[in-house]
């Protein structure tokens, strides 16, 4: 991957798998790189979501996975005060569907294990 993640975290719902990773860069044009490091990183992972934060830019990713994650993780940025920072989570599917609302907790329970490993939570 092109940047080293602050934290780290894995966890597992139904026999998926979800993997998160928050990085810290100073421009947006690192977030491409990212991104396309998680997708080498994680090449059995069906969906990779992303929220960045950078400034102003605010922006998020679903890639296609429903229940809306890349909106989850954008609020976990936001809600912990982290600018300059990218929460990605690939998700490698188990085989059982958990639904939108299932699929957007498990986003979000490994978003926040991934800031608690950092340590930068308010």
């Amino acid at each position: 991957m092109t940047a080293e993640p602050l934290g780290a975290a894995a966890i597992e719902v139904r026999r998926s798998r979800f993997y998160a990773h928050l990085y810290r860069f100073e421009g947006s044009e690192d977030a491409a790189g990212v991104l396309a490091g998680h997708r080498e990183a994680y090449r059995k992972a069906a969906h990779h979501c992303a929220a960045l934060r950078c400034g102003t830019l605010e922006e998020f990713k679903n890639d296609g996975e429903v229940g809306r994650p890349g909106r989850i993780l954008l609020d976990l940025l936001r809600k912990h005060g982290l600018g300059s920072h990218a929460l990605v989570v690939s998700r490698i599917f188990g085989g059982v569907l958990l639904g939108p609302g299932n699929v957007g907790r498990a986003f979000r329970d490994a978003g926040e294990a991934a800031i608690r490993e950092a340590g930068v939570t308010r």
